[in-house]
């Protein structure tokens, strides 16, 4: 159910009162889009604002069950010491943190780190993958369910700059994609013991998209994309469906419309229909003019948003690429936008948070909010307000 963002007065009351879940990055369906009303003149001196201190750093994204907020870091003079939190969410206050020794390899280029992937979850548990090629499945209390060292079965599974794939669950599956120069494969993990249940091998080649998980003839669909393209598999085998074979993005991930329409870093963008029948797309457009940065697209309604290595926001028409307007933000931006309504939030490198007011024909940036401190993850939508981190801190930036 949608919840309509009315007047400031009324989204007080309508949007405070419950949050609603964000499962993973760039939320449920993996396309920035939050379906409910998050208030937008957030503040960080508002009522329900807070900020707490991490223990490391990291490029993880926030996630949101119930009334805890999730995040990764990591510490150590090698980043070797990796952190899962959770905050309240109300008011911040730390309610459980675990530490674990990284038994992979941890060297990441400067400007990443080792916690670089964005938990998932399910509602039950949380799914955390590191570059380092660890992966750890908790309950909401914080107690290990089991961890795989998937560098012990897979040594050469790594790349000099650090992994940053954010895992997806689908179907009672951990789909967990490790793909790079060396050794590149993509593995579904039993999620409630830990077991490999299939590997797929995958094109050698540096990749940091992440799966998404589509909706195709009723059942989940996992979409993998790499430099060949798409390949959409069935979440318990890995065998693939379909695939689309033009060549892809190894930094921005697709976006899934939540109905019928997938968009491809590809060409620019490729927009590709997808059949209920669980045959191969049809293609609806491409333009290479709607090119992505290192933000990835995003969709609300019947738009798309994209956000190039220029740092300009572009709006175009879901259902045949049209160009309805662009606007030049402050950057450099390597977090993705995030929409809830009429409104998108992005954060700049530098910490400057911009929010835009979305219209049929134009954008306007309404409000901004200086946060100082780096910033390269996605923030997370609620119906209290906006979560993001630093690297050095967890905001909640409520109205």
């Amino acid at each position: 159910m949608k919840i309509p963002c009315l007047p400031l007065l009324l989204t007080f009351f309508v949007c405070i009162d419950a949050h609603a879940d964000w499962f993973g990055f760039r939320g449920n369906n993996g396309n920035g889009a939050f379906d409910e009303c998050t208030p937008y003149e957030i503040s960080l001196e508002g009522k329900s604002s807070w900020s707490e201190k991490l223990p490391g750093r990291g490029l993880s994204s926030p996630i949101v069950v119930g009334d805890l907020v999730f995040v990764s870091a990591c510490s150590g003079s090698n980043q070797e010491n990796l952190h899962l939190l959770a905050f309240n969410s109300n008011d911040g206050n730390l309610e459980w943190e675990r530490i674990y020794k990284a038994t992979g390899r941890t060297i990441c280029h400067s400007k990443t780190c080792v916690a670089a992937s964005t938990l998932a979850s399910d509602g039950k548990v949380i799914l955390a993958q590191f570059s380092s090629n660890d992966v750890f499945c908790l309950d909401l209390s914080g107690n290990l369910r089991w961890l795989r060292g998937l560098t012990f079965d897979y040594p050469n599974a790594a790349n000099g700059l650090g992994m940053s794939s954010s895992p997806v669950i689908a179907q009672g599956m951990a789909i967990i994609q490790v793909e790079n120069d060396a050794y590149s494969f993509t593995a579904g993990l039993n999620l409630r013991n830990g077991t490999t249940v299939w590997k797929k091998n995958r094109p050698r080649a540096a990749n940091w998209t992440s799966p998404i998980v589509i909706n195709q003839g009723g059942r989940e669909v996992v979409v993998l994309q790499s430099k060949d393209g798409i390949s959409a598999i069935e979440p318990n085998s890995g065998e693939q469906i379909w695939s689309f074979d033009e060549g892809a993005s190894t930094i921005p991930s697709s976006a899934w419309s939540g109905k019928d329409i997938l968009v491809v870093p590809s060409n620019g963008l490729t927009a590709l229909r997808i059949n209920q029948n669980g045959i191969r797309p049809e293609t609806l457009w491409k333009d290479n003019k709607l090119k992505p940065g290192t933000p990835s697209p995003s969709i609300i309604d019947d738009k798309t948003y994209v956000i190039n290595n220029a740092n300009v926001l572009t709006c175009a028409s879901l259902e045949n690429g049209e160009i309805l307007w662009r606007l030049r933000l402050k950057g450099p931006l390597s977090g993705s936008p995030v929409m809830s309504e009429k409104h998108l939030f992005v954060f700049s490198e530098t910490g400057l948070g911009q929010i835009v007011r979305l219209g049929d024909s134009t954008g306007e940036v309404i409000r901004t909010i200086e946060l100082d401190d780096t910033i390269l993850c996605t923030p997370a939508l609620t119906r209290e307000g906006v979560f993001i981190r630093s690297d050095k801190k967890l905001w909640k930036l409520g109205p």
